[in-house]
């Protein structure tokens, strides 16, 4: 499928060339999508973003089939799994990334708010702010737009998901926004893509080990993130994220 030739007028703003963006390509298939925002509207100023999480690996396997030197940056909360980060450096032998970004809260933050690291019994928000919200900002900052693995059906908070969003002065894009599970298990079989250890145990979305257990039959892949707490994202794609982003520079 081509992409469109006629965008909507332009207009000045972010918010407006991610429209025109969705407008223009938001339909392809993802690959296609990575293809034209790595090669000609984002070269050389582009990141993925990745949790080395349940269904990581057909992102990460499209980009790779793109530029395996693109920058994968990799939230390090120090409260994963130890089968995340196993995992983590396997598949990235597997696909030949060759720029794994790691980043991780600043010390002194934890020291002053998280001194015996117990803070996600009393305050997740706040765990979430100094472990994953401010770490990812100082992680993309360096870029004009970001991928990210996020998918409509996932959770209710996803379904009007948008393959091009703007966040501040920068694009944050979801190619695989329209995929279903079925196309993710078609993806990984077909490619032999190896999944996180955690996914046969019930882990179908996998974060920091205190705030995600096994998902039950009939529930979305979200619903073992944070069971009990009125929350459904740690953050680091609401608003929370575009707010620690706005004194950086872009």
């Amino acid at each position: 499928m081509a992409a469109k030739s006629r965008p909507p007028e332009p207009e000045d703003g972010t918010e407006a060339e991610a429209a025109a963006l969705e407008w223009r390509y938001g339909e392809l298939p993802p690959g296609e999508i990575i293809w034209h925002a790595v090669a000609e509207h984002f070269a050389g100023h582009i990141a993925a973003v990745s949790s080395f999480g349940a269904d990581s690996a057909v992102l990460l396997h499209m980009i790779a089939e793109v530029d395996r030197s693109l920058p994968i940056v990799f939230l390090d909360t120090g409260k994963h799994f130890g089968e995340t980060l196993d995992y983590r450096d396997a598949l990235v032998a597997d696909l030949g990334l060759t720029n794994v970004r790691i980043v991780t809260p600043k010390q002194d933050e934890l020291d002053r708010l998280d001194p015996d690291g117990k803070l996600h019994l009393t305050d997740v928000d706040g765990c979430c702010a100094i472990r994953k919200v401010e770490p990812m900002a100082r992680g993309v900052a360096p870029f004009r737009a970001w991928f990210t693995g996020r998918k409509r059906f996932q959770a209710a908070t996803r379904q009007a998901l948008a393959v091009f969003e703007a966040v501040g002065p920068r694009i944050r894009i979801n190619p695989l926004a329209r995929w279903t599970t079925a196309d993710l298990a078609d993806y990984m079989r077909a490619n032999k893509l190896r999944e996180n250890p955690l996914v046969a145990y019930g882990y179908l979305s996998i974060g920091c080990f205190p705030c995600t257990q096994i998902v039950k039959p009939g529930e979305d892949a979200r619903s073992g993130r944070w069971v009990g707490q009125a929350k459904t994202e740690c953050g680091i794609h609401l608003d929370g994220l575009g707010q620690s982003l706005n004194n950086q520079p872009v």
